[in-house]
């Protein structure tokens, strides 16, 4: 896929693909369209900034269970498992409703640093 800002979460989907193994099995996910890759902890009670990206499209993979999600209008509790495609422009938040910390992994799906983040909402203080 030549272009990332042309992706769409149809377009992810047909790069991830699964192999079993005979102790089990693993997913490989678009790792070489990424301009980063991270693991995300959120500590119980916490959440991100409700915000959205400008240049990039992101693609979550959730680790640990007690996170709740915002995406767009929709807002639900996730699972351990769940992955979950966020459009750019789309406004997006995650919440750790559970009592231990919980992860996420985040692939970042187009070229953009740190400051591609437009806060809406931020209970630190952070909105401009």
């Amino acid at each position: 896929m030549a272009m990332k800002e042309n992706l769409t979460q149809e377009s992810i989907l047909k790069l991830i693909y699964e192999e079993e193994r005979p102790w089990g099995k693993f997913r490989v996910y678009p790792h070489q369209l990424a301009s980063s890759l991270k693991i995300i902890t959120v500590n119980p009670g916490q959440m991100l900034s409700l915000q959205y990206h400008q240049k990039r499209s992101e693609y979550w993979v959730v680790l640990d269970p007690g996170l709740e999600m915002t995406l767009g209008e929709r807002i639900w509790q996730t699972r351990p498992g769940e992955e979950i495609f966020i459009p750019a422009g789309t406004a997006h938040r995650l919440k750790n409703i559970g009592s231990l910390p919980a992860r996420i992994m985040e692939l970042w799906l187009g070229s953009s640093g740190e400051d591609d983040i437009v806060r809406l909402e931020d209970v630190y203080g952070r909105v401009k």
